[in-house]
């Protein structure tokens, strides 16, 4: 009822000012979520305090007994990913960051980035990156979710695969933080494979009312595509955040150029599909909207999925 009760209002918030004050609004909006997000086990709330239900889902403990049964607010994208290429950060780590660093706390606080999820798979998961691990048992009794400690990997379950696709392309967006290639090819299929759900959407419009902005790889209003970042203005921060991780970026006619269409074909091409960069010169028709294109009677070619 609380959750029901504080969005039916429409209220508008401010945006949360640090990790703390994210996690009492994170409660919030998540008030009514069943599960938790890696392992689908039951969440009992209360007071805005998670405990799971272990036993009803199979769990098996790994490690830590006592962080297996309470829920914890995850950084899908971790902090280390966002935070590790600031000064503050080769000073004295994420303790120093949140001390220091408004910025950092900016994006730490992020509610977009932020899903309950089962204390002991948090930490197991830790800053390892996503990737597919078919030759990696599961370390969780029935949870899903496999871990190669050794190369600090991670496979979620493909139920929220398209979900940390999504949240990974806005986070990548907001903040500049560069995805490998590698990264960029997993996402998009993800984001294909598990597309985005009522409910995704229904929790997304929640914290859009906190955080005063949409995620817009979830409404549609933005794609992703290989060499994305690199096809956007600069961003003018005195510090910009940054992977080590570089972009290996699409062919482009011009930094502005976001659809090619095809004079002869009168069909348009995005910068993922496979024929934007095998139009000859001569036959290129830059837009630098698909609405351009369409009004010029241009439409989207067959072998190029939106």
């Amino acid at each position: 009822m609380l959750v029901v009760t504080f969005f039916a209002a429409g209220l508008v918030h401010a945006a949360p000012a640090d990790f703390d004050s994210a996690k009492r609004m994170a409660a919030r909006i998540y008030a009514d979520e069943n599960t938790d997000f890696y392992c689908d086990c039951p969440i009992q709330w209360n007071s805005g305090k998670g405990r799971i239900d272990l036993k009803s889902c199979g769990y098996q403990i790994r490690k830590s007994g006592p962080r297996a049964q309470r829920v914890e607010w995850e950084h899908v994208v971790p902090a280390q990913q966002f935070g590790a290429s600031r000064a503050c950060w080769k000073k004295g780590g994420r303790e120093h960051c949140g001390d220091t660093d408004q910025k950092f706390r900016q994006i730490e606080a992020d509610l977009f980035n932020l899903r309950p999820a089962l204390g002991e798979v948090n930490g197991d998961r830790a800053h390892f990156r996503f990737a597919e691990l078919p030759n990696v048992q599961p370390q969780h009794g029935a949870c899903p979710i496999r871990i190669d400690f050794s190369r600090q990997l991670a496979e979620p379950r493909a139920e929220v695969r398209g979900d940390i696709a999504r949240i990974y392309f806005y986070m990548a967006d907001r903040y500049q933080l560069a995805l490998s290639a590698a990264e960029e090819k997993l996402f998009l299929r993800w984001h294909t494979e598990d597309p985005v759900s009522a409910r995704e959407m229904a929790l997304m419009r929640r914290t859009a009312q906190l955080m005063g902005h949409s995620n817009d790889f979830v409404t549609g209003e933005k794609r992703w595509y290989p060499g994305y970042l690199s096809a956007q203005p600069e961003v003018s921060d005195a510090e910009p955040v940054a992977s080590t991780h570089r972009i290996d970026a699409a062919p482009q006619t011009s930094q502005s150029t976001a659809v090619v269409g095809n004079k002869n074909s009168k069909k348009y091409h995005l910068p993922h599909c496979s024929g934007y960069s095998q139009i000859k010169r001569e036959n290129q028709q830059p837009f630098a909207t698909e609405a351009q294109a369409i009004a010029a009677g241009f439409q989207l070619a067959g072998n190029c999925k939106q």
